[in-house]
């Protein structure tokens, strides 16, 4: 089940998703929330195992990094690659989303991890909260829910001084021994998948909005060295 088969699902019942791209966009979730209201299933927006099976769809996810479920990752997976722009110029896409999200930014050079975590989750889950000044990223260690390390959780870590004010905040993607594997902006100033010391770890959160997932940890092999500074 990918977005697109969703966004087929949806048109062929009369629920308008918006154009068929395979993009989880306001009109997709829309489309979603009314097709579960008319169905009488929980109005959250998201396709878990019963609205796929009333769209006549497969929910089976064998690998829990594509879920399509998990709406705020795949749009997170969508932007891998993303860049600041060099020099005293800025990439206008990274302005936008903190525009967008009415969140004062003026330039890429200031620390954007948790500009890009609100990004992902305020452009896909319309009804979750942010935290308060979603740029600082320790402030997401009040977002949502508390969770384990799973696909897609919002990890938060720290930066210098355990008893300090600096951090990182991503999205897990797995873990091996020694660090976890997390997909985040600002890190080595685009948008990329980094590891970090797992004793750097604050916590773990969860949208609220959103059923719980399977608490499984992805298991990964190490590769490339430990990041050790975010900002």
């Amino acid at each position: 089940m990918t977005f697109t088969d969703i966004q087929k699902a949806l048109s062929a019942r009369g629920f308008d998703p918006g154009p068929i791209d395979g993009v989880w966009g306001a009109r997709t979730t829309a489309a979603v929330r009314a097709f579960q209201a008319s169905k009488g299933l929980k109005v959250d927006g998201i396709v878990g195992p019963r609205t796929a099976a009333a769209l006549g769809l497969d929910a089976t996810v064998t690998n829990p990094l594509i879920d399509p479920s998990l709406v705020w990752f795949q749009a997170a997976w969508r932007l891998l690659g993303t860049k600041e722009a060099p020099g005293t110029s800025d990439n206008p896409n990274i302005l936008q989303w903190a525009s967008r999200l009415g969140i004062p930014y003026r330039r890429d050079d200031v620390p954007w991890c948790g500009l890009f975590v609100a990004h992902c989750i305020g452009s896909t889950l319309s009804a979750e909260p942010l935290p308060n000044n979603p740029l600082s990223a320790r402030n997401w260690l009040k977002f949502g829910v508390q969770t384990t390390g799973q696909a897609g959780a919002v990890a938060v870590f720290y930066r210098g001084a355990l008893k300090g004010w600096l951090g990182h905040v991503a999205f897990y993607v797995g873990q091996d021994d020694e660090a976890y594997h997390v997909l985040g902006g600002n890190q080595s100033n685009a948008v990329s998948v980094a590891r970090i010391a797992k004793n750097r770890l604050l916590g773990f959160r969860w949208p609220s909005t959103v059923p719980p997932g399977s608490g499984k940890p992805v298991l990964l092999t190490p590769s490339g060295q430990l990041s050790t500074n975010e900002g």
